[in-house]
């Protein structure tokens, strides 16, 4: 099995998911889908319709030949028992995930290391999808700016170990890191 880290960053609707499944379906083998984005936590509804039927629009996006893990908080967990099992993973996405970090006061940085270091040790190749939000205005509020900060940080955590990382500019992947930048 080759091992390689795909990161993919961009703005919303810029075609990162799209390119994610399109490049990780070249491969074969056994694949994984790792969503962030779940409908209800425990008991708790954390998303409206609108959102629901986000997610309902990329599971028939994938198809039958994926298999797919919900886990909103605890990815690093499940990458390291579903990791032997699969030739390629997407995870999708690290924007959702950060939130869902914060929706359930864990401590962030710990976790961001942990997804490091677990992404670091696996022998497939891993697609990771997440929103690039510096680019814009500095948010008004301490909780907004402390997120935009955070995934600053986690993005560029992410970038550092990738082997190769695309920013995806209206449906266009553009090679920033990786043979032939």
């Amino acid at each position: 099995m080759n091992k390689k880290i795909v990161f993919i960053t961009g703005g919303a609707r810029s075609g990162k998911s799209t390119f994610a499944l399109k490049e990780a379906s070249k491969i074969l083998g056994n694949k994984a889908f790792i969503a962030t984005a779940i409908w209800t936590y425990g008991d708790t509804p954390i998303q409206d319709e609108e959102m629901k039927e986000r997610i309902e629009k990329h599971k028939k996006q994938r198809g039958n030949e994926w298999d797919t893990y919900e886990e909103p908080v605890k990815i690093s967990d499940v990458i390291k028992n579903i990791k032997d099992k699969y030739n390629v993973i997407v995870i999708d996405c690290l924007t959702l995930w950060l939130s869902n970090l914060f929706f359930n006061n864990k401590n962030v940085e710990k976790d961001i290391e942990s997804l490091c270091n677990t992404l670091s040790s696996l022998y497939c190749t891993v697609f990771i999808v997440s929103n690039e939000v510096g680019s814009g205005i500095v948010p008004e509020n301490k909780l907004a700016r402390k997120f935009r900060d955070n995934l600053g940080i986690l993005n560029q955590s992410i970038a550092e170990i990738a082997d190769e990382v695309y920013m995806m500019i209206a449906g266009i992947p553009l090679k920033i890191k990786g043979t032939h930048a």
